[in-house]
């Protein structure tokens, strides 16, 4: 890294830290999350704030190829699913109705990765889902840890491609589409249909991300988080969704998210199930259940530092498995990436790929270039 480019990613990390703990750390979570949203959705169309984050990211910002999953990424840190993934609607044809009207439905989509390179955009489900309403985000600044229970918002597969694709022209280089099993949903076939139709809906409106996700895991939902991450159901929903692919868009990979905190068995047998029916990576892992603050009665998904330990003992089990069988399924972890510090953990289980959520509110917008001179020096 030269003089010129560490010097500015240190002034970055020191003025994000000044104005985030005597601004932006006044505000609760919700309204920070309130307001960086509606930030967002201004900025998607405004060209100084388009410019100024492409600046940045030449600035910050080196490629660095690797291949991983099926795909060969520009550079080794993807911002995770939960950050671009849009409003929340009840209806798909209000969504329709949204997007036709010209609205930015999903804050954004343009600037973020603009700024910060790869981004999976998402989880979207079949039908949209207004999510759970009052305080849904909390921070914990003395863990640097995040804690959500935004419920899977978003307007709907229908809508978020039909919104895409009125802009694939504007698309960045490469993004992630991320599909959630639709919570609620206890019939297996149906399950398998919603998954489907979604992923059609992108192809169909000429939107086509670098790779598919498949969440299996939904924590901040009604649904059973574990539910799907069976053997059999596994099975059937990620050979379904392999096979479609291969039929219907060949070059893209599928890429499936678990949860932590399974039983090591059930993690060799996943990892065993991806290798067969041709899944390319498993994301580990989703957030950890945990309860609210203030009330041990409600749950919602933990992420950050406090994410890490469980993360790690996921990707130990999925590593393990993959060398004992020469599983062809490369590990992409998620969950504490912080520092310098935590992404050397990483290396250490020999993961070259990391997907990052709490970092951007902690670290900053320039979050993964700080965490990699970290590792540098």
């Amino acid at each position: 890294m030269n003089v010129f480019r560490r010097t500015f990613i240190k002034l970055h990390d020191l003025g994000y830290a000044y104005v985030s703990h005597h601004r932006l750390f006044h505000y609760s979570a919700q309204d920070a999350h309130n307001l960086i949203l509606a930030w967002l959705e201004k900025a998607d169309n405004a060209p100084f704030w388009l410019r100024a984050a492409r600046w940045n990211h030449r600035l910050a910002y080196k490629r660095q190829q690797i291949t991983v999953g099926g795909i060969q990424l520009d550079y080794p840190l993807i911002l995770a699913a939960g950050f671009v993934k849009g409003e929340g609607f009840a209806t798909e044809s209000q969504a329709v109705q949204a997007v036709r009207a010209g609205r930015n439905i999903m804050p954004g989509w343009r600037v973020v990765p603009a700024l910060v390179g790869p981004v999976e955009f998402g989880s979207f489900t079949r039908q949209p889902r207004i999510g759970n309403t009052g305080t849904v985000v909390w921070r914990d600044l003395a863990q640097t840890s995040t804690q959500n229970r935004i419920g899977l918002r978003n307007p709907g597969a229908v809508a978020a491609a039909l919104f895409l694709g009125r802009r694939k022209k504007q698309l960045p280089r490469q993004f992630g589409i991320n599909l959630a099993v639709s919570p609620g949903v206890v019939d297996e076939k149906q399950s398998i249909t919603d998954i489907l139709e979604s992923a059609a809906a992108f192809l169909r409106a000429g939107v086509k991300p670098t790779w598919f996700t498949l969440n299996v895991s939904c924590p901040n939902t009604e649904d059973d988080p574990t539910g799907h991450q069976t053997e059999t159901r596994t099975r059937r929903l990620a050979g379904m969704l392999v096979r479609f692919l291969n039929k219907n868009a060949p070059d893209i990979p599928l890429w499936v998210k678990i949860s932590p905190e399974l039983a090591p068995e059930q993690y060799a047998i996943l990892m065993r199930v991806f290798a067969e029916v041709g899944v390319k990576a498993v994301i580990a892992t989703n957030t950890v259940s945990r309860a609210i603050p203030g009330d041990p009665t409600v749950f919602a998904g933990v992420g950050g530092s406090r994410l890490m330990a469980h993360t790690m003992t996921a990707i130990a089990h999925l590593r393990l498995a993959r060398m004992q069988n020469n599983y062809p399924v490369d590990i992409i972890g998620c969950g504490g990436l912080m520092t310098g510090d935590s992404l050397h953990n990483y290396h250490d289980l020999d993961i070259k790929v990391v997907q990052y959520w709490s970092a951007l509110i902690f670290r900053g917008p320039l979050a993964a270039p700080i965490i990699e001179s970290e590792l540098r020096s």
